[in-house]
């Protein structure tokens, strides 16, 4: 966090109810927002349980550009279908889109008309697609996937994680948005919603918090008693005050555009670095990690062996560098005839924590992936020896395979 955000967590005001710091947060997020309701939670996968508690069931579809885990994880485990209709381009990591996280208009409208509005409760839209490599999402797909939702009255809402990153890579890429002010840009993507999820602990810039945005007085007061049940009172949300004040302070911070064009710039940087050691990546890279091609790394690995976890192994073995999984270990599926049903993609997601490394911490760790990627021969995958039926990659347990 920014010197600006540790001052202002020491004037925190700690009361149960009506503190003053929940009223510096209520205020900057219906700010950005422009949404009267506002639902404070400890983090992202918090806000999904409460809202997806009160409108997922079994026998109900909720699509979106890409789930990413916890939302997907949240959705099924109330018995709903999490439908991903991210355009083609979103699942080939080398095809290079501006906007690769874009969400199918067409399919999403066969969706809608297939289903109507008894089976889809609300359609989302993940800013910028996590699963799909940190890729933005275009204003103008925004407005045509809000208006198909609004002429088939279903809620459109946002998973809004990395709002002013992905109002960034408007500005730089979208026809006739050069140059507008990244606040704007902000306003005019949530102008196409009727709601929002978020883990603060991305774009507004905190260790901690999250919330619910809505415009409906009515599902907002739904979810007020789950909130209270599962959370907290509703001006706290399970956070405490000082959690509030730097949460508040971020997401100010996070729309100024010099601390984006460096976020995003050292990003970009990254990938250039891990591409003249030889790894393949994803492109063009997003906004908030490098996410390496696991499948081109290790073709010799089927996905059923997991080439993904294999690489974030040998990277953790070769450099102490740590990265995520993205691919068949936590999106894979068995069907109900026992087949393996492999992710779009493999990949390893190399998040760069915000305003914390530096040009040569960066450069060790492409130097780290290029030495694991050299040494793919090696490398033959591993096998599932235990996992829990939701986000299993948490705690998942694994053997070196053959």
């Amino acid at each position: 966090m920014s010197d600006r955000q540790w001052a202002a967590l020491m004037r925190g005001d700690e009361s149960y109810a009506q503190a003053r710091s929940w009223f510096r947060f209520y205020e900057a997020v219906r700010g950005f927002t422009g949404m009267e309701h506002v639902l404070p939670a400890h983090q992202g996968r918090a806000a999904e349980n409460v809202l997806f508690g009160e409108i997922a069931r079994p026998g109900l579809t909720i699509p979106s550009n890409n789930h990413f885990d916890t939302t997907r994880a949240n959705i099924e485990f109330f018995g709903a279908e999490a439908l991903d209709l991210v355009i083609p381009e979103g699942r080939d990591p080398h095809a290079l889109h501006p906007f690769k996280g874009d969400m199918d208009l067409g399919r999403l409208e066969e969706t809608l008309r297939r289903l109507g509005r008894e089976r889809v409760p609300v359609v989302m839209c993940t800013v910028t697609n996590n699963t799909g490599g940190g890729q933005p999402v275009s204003l103008a797909n925004l407005r045509g996937a809000s208006e198909l939702c609004r002429r088939h009255g279903v809620p459109f809402f946002l998973d809004a994680c990395r709002f002013a990153e992905n109002a960034w890579f408007i500005q730089q890429r979208e026809p006739g948005w050069e140059g507008r002010p990244i606040r704007e840009i902000v306003r005019a993507m949530f102008a196409c919603a009727d709601g929002a999820t978020m883990s603060a602990k991305k774009d507004g810039l905190g260790n901690i918090g999250g919330f619910l945005a809505l415009r409906d007085a009515v599902l907002a007061d739904r979810l007020k008693h789950a909130l209270i049940l599962r959370e907290g009172f509703p001006t706290y949300g399970g956070l405490a005050g000082r959690d509030l004040e730097a949460l508040a302070q971020g997401f100010e911070e996070v729309q100024e555009e010099s601390y984006l064009r460096g976020r995003v710039g050292q990003v970009a940087a990254f990938g250039e670095a891990l591409k003249t050691r030889g790894v393949s990546i994803l492109e063009p890279v997003g906004g908030h990690a490098v996410y390496l091609d696991a499948r081109a790394a290790f073709p010799h690995i089927p996905a059923e062996r997991f080439p993904a976890q294999a690489l974030a192994v040998a990277l953790y073995r070769e450099g102490g560098v740590r990265g995520v999984e993205i691919g068949s270990l936590m999106f894979g599926k068995t069907a109900a005839d026992g087949r393996f049903v492999p992710s779009a993609m493999e990949l390893v997601r190399l998040a760069v924590p915000r305003r914390v490394y530096t040009e040569s911490h960066l450069a060790y760790v492409a130097d780290v992936a290029g030495r694991a990627v050299a040494g793919a021969g090696s490398e033959r995958g591993y096998t599932l020896t235990a996992g829990s039926p939701f986000l299993r990659h948490f705690t998942a347990r694994l053997a070196p395979a053959g």
